[in-house]
């Protein structure tokens, strides 16, 4: 089978190490038609947007895509982010988020004791609504009184389909969903939210569900990572928690994304590296590019890859194992020859 695959570089290192997770794609000898789009800063420099008008359209013509990052300090974060990735979760309703969380063999954590294969978590963010929804505004601008309104949004539906998800998940691994609230502080959405979770549980009588609010639950993934499974989350808490866990995984280099729509036909997922541009790095060749290959490991997967997507992983892992890696995860290697050992194991 055929897969169309979208290859967005983007920004920064984001260039550097897609080019390596599309080598070692194509090493795995699958037939995959590649369109690069250059879409980014550089694009926003010269035509005001970071993706064409028509952006969603071209997505839509391709069965996945596999995205670098975007933004540079030239254009405002909340410019860059607003025009790139909410920009597609959105129209897309690309409403999950899913984020590994393992320590891969060669890979050092900064939790003291740590071993390969202590500790497996799978987060599971909702992806387009909670408080990124975009909802608010600003008044007064300029003034003493000025005032910004940020709402989140939470809807039973948005809710419960990320939920249910997440238990689905949960009941083909260890069994526990974990579930990151504030209902405590927050009457309205996270009480919404924890009702659901306790309608959703009681359709899972064969996974355990736990509510945990939501600074507890970090402080329990620096203690006691190993506890874990499934955790679900909204947008916000998923998003500040899983950087958390790219940290005890061996640095935001290590981190994959797939951001999907279970179930839904003819929607492409979107897969990506979650450390962003590094402008800091960029141009220098330093890049880890395992989160970048990892991502699209789960590309493969969700593409019905499945032996390329776990033959991709292995690789990964052989050559995080015996080397070469990159400096931030304490070797001394370049993003390309790191790319260049993943190519070999995969040959």
């Amino acid at each position: 089978m055929s897969h169309r695959v979208a290859l967005i570089p983007g920004d920064g290192v984001g260039q550097e190490v897609t080019a390596e997770a599309r080598r070692a794609v194509d090493a795995l000898d699958l037939a995959i038609e590649w369109t690069e789009l250059p879409w980014g800063s550089a694009h926003y420099a010269e035509h005001g947007a970071m993706m064409p008008p028509d952006a969603i359209d071209v997505l839509r013509a391709h069965d996945a895509v596999l995205l670098g990052a975007m933004g540079d300090p030239s254009v405002p974060d909340h410019i860059s982010l607003w025009g790139s990735i909410l920009a597609m979760r959105q129209p897309l309703d690309l409403w999950a988020n899913l984020r590994p969380c393992r320590l891969l063999p060669g890979i050092p954590s900064p939790l003291a004791g740590r071993e390969p294969g202590d500790f497996d978590i799978l987060f599971v963010r909702e992806n387009t609504e909670g408080e990124y929804s975009g909802a608010g505004g600003r008044a007064h601008h300029g003034h003493p009184t000025e005032v910004a309104v940020e709402a989140g949004i939470f809807t039973r539906a948005g809710i419960q389909r990320v939920v249910r998800h997440g238990f689905e998940l949960a009941a083909g691994r260890g069994g526990l969903l974990t579930s990151a609230t504030k209902s405590n502080a927050s009457r309205f959405g996270y009480v919404l939210w924890d009702e659901v979770c306790e309608e959703e549980a009681a359709r899972f009588p064969d996974v355990r569900y736990e509510r945990v609010l939501v600074d507890a639950l970090a402080a329990r993934m620096v203690r006691s990572p190993e506890s874990l499974d499934v955790v679900v989350a909204s947008n916000l808490f998923g998003d500040i928690l899983t950087d958390l866990a790219a940290a005890i995984q061996g640095g935001m280099g290590m981190a994959a994304s797939a951001n999907v729509a279970p179930g839904a036909e003819g929607v492409p997922g979107v897969y990506e590296p979650v450390h962003g541009s590094a402008p800091d790095i960029a141009g220098r060749g330093i890049a880890n590019p395992a989160g970048a290959i990892w991502s699209a490991s789960l590309m493969l997967e969700h593409l019905g890859e499945a032996d390329a997507a776990a033959r991709l992983m292995r690789a990964l892992e052989d050559v995080c194992r015996d080397g070469p890696r990159t400096g931030d995860v304490g070797g001394s290697a370049t993003t390309r020859e790191v790319g260049d050992a993943v190519v070999a194991a995969l040959r």
